[in-house]
C-alpha cells in the first residue's frame, strides 16, 4: 500500500504537476481547484468525514458517478460543466497512476469513466436592438451605473471573455491612436481587440474619473477589488432585468456575460467580416469553433436561400454531340 496520504497527493498533484512540470495557466489552476473543492465538500457531506480525512480509496467508480450526478441534478451544472470537472479529476488521477502504483488498478477504472454525451444548441446572442437596450439600461447618474455601462459597451464590442473582462489593468488599455486593449486570452495567447471610437471615449472618460495605478482593475468593485466571476454574472442580470421593460424579446432569453461575447461575433458576421478575422478577434484556436455563428445566423441562411429559388426550368442531362466528347463522356 502506498506511503503518501490523500491529503499529500492533492498538494503534490496541484505544486508538483500543475504549476512545475505543466506550468498550468491560472485559469486551470483555478478551475481544478473549485473542482476539488466540490468534491470534497461532496465527500464530507455523504462521507461524514472531514475533507482531511478522506482517503483515496473513497473516490471509486461509484462515489464519483454520485458526485457527478450531484453536480448536475443539485447544482444544476449543465453537461459540458459536469464533462469539465470530470476532466479536472481524471487528470489527478492519471498523475495518480504514475507516482502511486499500488492505485493503478482504481485509476484504470475511474479513466474509463466516459464523458456525457450532450446537444449542442445553437448559440445565443443579442440582437442590435436587445443590445442597445442593454447598454441604456445602466443609471450613468451613479458610480457604479458609469461603470457598468463602459464593461458592457466594451464587452459587446470586443467580445472579451469574462475573465478578459474581469481581469483587465488599466495598463492594458490603449486609448491614444489606434485604441486598444490588449489581454492574455486562452491557451495563454496575447492578442489585441481594436477599440471603436465612442468605446474609447467612454472608457477614456470612466478611466479618467476613477483614476488608479497602472496594475489596478478597469471595472473595479466598490472597494476597488477585481470583480469576481459571479459579480459579473450578477451585474449582467440586472441590467439584462432592467432592459426588458423596454425590449419585450429579452424575456424569451437567458442572457449571461458569455452572450455579449456571442452578440460581438455574430455583429462582425453580419458585417461581413470573414470567419477567419472573427476567429483572430475572439482567440479562438481555430475557425472550426467559430463556425457555431454561421449555424445560429437565420438571415444569412434566408440569403442562401434566396440564391436557390427555383427557376422553373426542367433538369436536363447533358448530350454530346461530337463522337470525341462523347467517348470522353463515357470513359
Amino acid at each position: 500500500m502506498s506511503s503518501a496520504s490523500f491529503p499529500s497527493l492533492i498538494q503534490r498533484f496541484f505544486t508538483d504537476r500543475l504549476l512545475a512540470q505543466l506550468g498550468a495557466s491560472p485559469h486551470t489552476v483555478a478551475a481544478y481547484r473549485d473542482t476539488f473543492r466540490m468534491l470534497f465538500q461532496f465527500g464530507a457531506a455523504t462521507l461524514r468525514r472531514a475533507p482531511s480525512d478522506l482517503r483515496i480509496e473513497d473516490l471509486d467508480v461509484a462515489f464519483l458517478g454520485k458526485f457527478l450526478a450531484h453536480l448536475e441534478s443539485k447544482r444544476r451544472n449543465c453537461t459540458r460543466t459536469r464533462n469539465n470537472r470530470l476532466s479536472a479529476v481524471r487528470a489527478f488521477f492519471r498523475y495518480v497512476a504514475i507516482t502511486e502504483p499500488a492505485f493503478a488498478l482504481q485509476c484504470q477504472r475511474i479513466l474509463a469513466i466516459p464523458s456525457k454525451r450532450y446537444e449542442r444548441r445553437s448559440v445565443e446572442f443579442l440582437t442590435e436592438k436587445e443590445s442597445a437596450a442593454l447598454l441604456a439600461a445602466p443609471d450613468t447618474s451613479t458610480w457604479i451605473g458609469r461603470r457598468d455601462r463602459a464593461l458592457l459597451l466594451l464587452a459587446v464590442q470586443t467580445g472579451l471573455r469574462n475573465s478578459e473582462i474581469t481581469s483587465l489593468r488599466r495598463k492594458d488599455v490603449e486609448l491614444g491612436t489606434g485604441a486598444h486593449v490588449r489581454c492574455l486570452g486562452k491557451g495563454r495567447k496575447l492578442r489585441c481587440t481594436p477599440l471603436r471610437p465612442d468605446v474609447a471615449a467612454v472608457l477614456k472618460e470612466w478611466m479618467s474619473q476613477q483614476g488608479g495605478g497602472p496594475d489596478d482593475p478597469v471595472f473595479p468593485t466598490s472597494r476597488r477589488a477585481q470583480l469576481s466571476a459571479d459579480a459579473l454574472q450578477r451585474l449582467v442580470s440586472r441590467h439584462v432585468a432592467t432592459a426588458r421593460k423596454n425590449c419585450p424579446s429579452l424575456v424569451a432569453k437567458k442572457v449571461t456575460p458569455h452572450t455579449l461575447r456571442h452578440a460581438a461575433a455574430m455583429a462582425l458576421l453580419r458585417s461581413g467580416v470573414d470567419l477567419s478575422v472573427i476567429a483572430l478577434w475572439l482567440g479562438h484556436e481555430s475557425t472550426e469553433t467559430t463556425q457555431i455563428y454561421l449555424h445560429a445566423d437565420m438571415q444569412l441562411k434566408e440569403r442562401a436561400l434566396s440564391h436557390s429559388t427555383p427557376s422553373g426550368l426542367k433538369p436536363d442531362r447533358f448530350r454530346p454531340t461530337d463522337p470525341l466528347l462523347a467517348f470522353l463522356e463515357g470513359l
